[in-house]
């Protein structure tokens, strides 16, 4: 739909990416990248979306370069980022809010967390 908001999902799981695509499908319109490099491409090639889901944990491109390179892009430096990964020591989560998230959640995930997060930074109601 033309005026839905606009995510991004980097995630080189096929079926984790499809999952959080569904999740999220209803409230925005999904994009799905398997891996950060894709992402970025995408990224590069496309208006900003107003949202980034990237897992940390990728082949080539990890999330955490990912959104190093996001934040020093004035096209896309803005855009909110939530990190959705495996990687869940104290250390991880500092390394990923210094990276620019702005909510960094952990796997396994909740769907209902994962979409509170996603509605709130995206201003949907209800």
């Amino acid at each position: 739909m033309a005026n839905d908001p606009t995510v991004l999902v980097a995630e080189d799981d096929d079926a984790i990416r499809r999952l959080i695509e569904l999740t999220i499908r209803p409230f925005a319109t999904v994009h799905g990248a398997g891996n950060g490099a894709e992402a970025l491409a995408w990224l590069r090639s496309n208006p900003a979306p107003d949202l980034l889901v990237t897992d940390i944990m990728m082949p080539g491109l990890d999330g955490l370069t990912l959104a190093k390179l996001v934040k020093r892009d004035p096209k896309l430096q803005r855009m909110p980022i939530i990190f959705l990964t495996a990687k869940s020591r104290p250390m991880d989560v500092v390394n990923g809010i210094n990276a620019g998230a702005r909510h960094y959640l952990t796997k396994p995930f909740d769907r209902n967390e994962l979409l509170s997060k996603v509605k709130d930074i995206l201003g949907i109601r209800g």
